[in-house]
């Protein structure tokens, strides 16, 4: 580079304090113009020191001129992967979405605690402009999902760049609920946990459960699993088995077959929680498919876990873990554990494998 472009921000400094002190609106503008045609014309080149200066000269600019220059300021280094951090920042905490929303949305200069610390206190507008990044973590999304209205959230759950947490998608199984249209890009998203999938299916309407099962019709005919409603009725449903799943089912299968599944383990895993490990270790215990014990596991109360684990002949202490890992899955009301305990207590084990008789036939009848 050379010196008169490298020493070229330095050469502004006099005219922008002359600018500031006695210029007009117009001759701001236009000094905030030539500032940024020449950081544009060499911002590849510019050194960490130089693209500092830069952010200088900006920032003093930026306290004087009107919301129209800044938002043309925010579009064009929006784009530029070097621009001047500071300004970017200063930018993206704008009020005005005119301002902020053009770096929020695309420049790659924020980091994820100034896009959750924006997420967390701005307009829907601002939390809709970082919905449309070309990727967004899942700490991210973490506050759009629970601070954003409708629209933000379609627009994330339609984003493909998008993680999402397994709390994330709790909550979108929850907001989703009577929603079709949302019920449906939830189900979609290749990453959702199985369980949360389930939920999901659980309480979608008809058309909901077709729309999943047409877009993912192989996973619909080689894992068709029963979920159950309310009315305790099985009906068909499409599948999500990512592959955490079945890796969990791999390694819970392996822990069988060579003899060192145990109480101890299983109850490890609920404490961990591990929802796939946990349904596969007790399916595995209890002699009954993982359909049927996801089935069994998801239902609304607890009654189903704990037929499943008196079959298997665990103690309540284990029993607990495994309710507290459903409970912090729903993220419903708290299972009463004293009269579930009381119950399990009273529960014989052939009553257990009677109703376990049940289940397993409500299973493989066909769907209605």
């Amino acid at each position: 580079m050379s010196s008169k472009t490298a020493t070229a921000p330095e050469s502004l400094l006099d005219e922008l304090q002359t600018t500031l002190a006695h210029g007009t609106v117009a001759r701001r503008v236009e000094t905030l113009r030539r500032v940024t045609d020449l950081f544009i014309n060499g911002s590849v080149n510019y050194s960490d020191e130089q693209i500092g200066l830069f952010d200088d000269v900006f920032h003093c600019l930026l306290e004087h001129i009107e919301s129209s220059a800044k938002a043309l300021l925010a579009n064009r280094l929006a784009p530029i992967d070097t621009a001047p951090p500071q300004t970017i920042r200063t930018l993206a905490f704008d009020d005005l979405i005119e301002v902020a929303g053009p770096v929020l949305a695309q420049s790659t200069r924020l980091d994820d605690d100034t896009l959750i610390e924006t997420a967390r206190s701005k307009s829907q507008a601002h939390l809709l402009a970082i919905s449309n990044r070309t990727t967004l973590s899942g700490a991210v999304t973490d506050v759009l999902v629970l601070r954003g209205n409708d629209e933000v959230i379609q627009s994330t759950v339609n984003n493909p760049g998008a993680e999402f947490t397994e709390r994330g998608f709790s909550r979108l199984v929850s907001r989703a609920e009577g929603d079709d249209n949302l019920s449906t890009c939830v189900g979609l998203r290749p990453s959702i946990p199985r369980h949360l999938y389930l939920k999901l299916v659980a309480k979608a309407s008809d058309a909901v459960r077709q729309r999943l099962e047409a877009a993912i019709p192989q996973q619909a005919k080689e894992i068709p699993i029963a979920v159950k409603e309310a009315t305790r009725r099985a009906r068909s449903a499409p599948s999500a088995v990512t592959a955490d799943t079945t890796i969990a089912h791999a390694l819970v299968r392996s822990l069988y077959q060579d003899g060192r599944l145990d109480e101890f383990q299983l109850a490890a895993f609920a404490e961990a929680g591990k929802f796939d490990e946990t349904n596969a270790s007790l399916a595995a215990l209890a002699n009954v498919t993982v359909n049927v014990a996801e089935n069994m596991m998801m239902e609304t109360r607890a009654e189903g876990v704990m037929i499943l684990a008196k079959v298997s002949g665990l103690s309540w202490s284990t029993v607990r873990a495994i309710i507290n890992l459903r409970d912090d899955i729903s993220g419903g009301e708290p299972t009463d554990l004293q009269t579930c305990k009381e119950t399990y207590e009273r529960l014989r084990p052939s009553t257990a494998q009677q109703v376990l008789r049940f289940h397993r036939m409500q299973q493989s009848a066909p769907a209605a």
